[in-house]
């Protein structure tokens, strides 16, 4: 009896990570130490309450606009982490690796892996599938002095990504800003 009222309470708690582990919101880990130590830093956290503010602000009667409104439409969060530092490795790979594993759970795949052995840097870019219908979307980029990790849940086509990018000022003139998303 003991052990199936242990074995109950144990299912029990065990059922929201499974819940929460087919979803392509990520686990950050606190990177709020890494702050004090970076020269340069970028925390954007937008709920879905802040993407629906934004896309009121949008111009409909704009043609590039519009499809802006009608893909933050399909967006729940986007959470982008980067950081620049003076010097190598001033950050944990293991902080890097707890983000990563996660894209190992159902439904992720990965789109793109690039690895620069001579420059030490490693860009993966995932995917999650549900249904046959892009949810999510997670970007890991590495270098010595630089992380940057972006997870975007909702349904959001590769094609629009980097119209998104402009919209959320991701982009520099057309192209990543260094050390953000790529």
């Amino acid at each position: 009896m003991k052990t199936r009222l242990g074995l109950i309470a144990l299912t029990c708690l065990l059922l929201p990570a499974v819940g929460t582990a087919q979803d392509a919101k990520l686990t950050m880990p606190d990177f709020s130490s890494l702050a004090g130590k970076a020269t340069d830093s970028v925390n954007v956290t937008l709920s879905p309450w802040m993407l629906r503010i934004a896309a009121a602000f949008v111009d409909d009667r704009d043609e590039d606009s519009a499809a802006t409104k009608k893909l933050l439409a399909g967006i729940k969060s986007i959470e982008v982490r980067s950081y620049e530092f003076d010097s190598d490795f001033a950050y944990s790979a293991a902080d890097i690796d707890a983000v990563k594993s996660q894209l190992a759970a159902p439904g992720w795949s990965q789109l793109v892996q690039t690895h620069d052995r001579k420059n030490n840097e490693d860009v993966d870019v995932y995917i999650f599938v549900e249904n046959n219908r892009t949810r999510g979307l997670a970007l890991i980029s590495r270098e010595p002095r630089e992380f940057t990790i972006v997870n975007i849940v909702g349904s959001v086509g590769v094609e629009d990504l980097a119209k998104l990018g402009q919209h959320l000022h991701l982009l520099k003139n057309g192209t990543p800003r260094p050390g953000l998303l790529m």
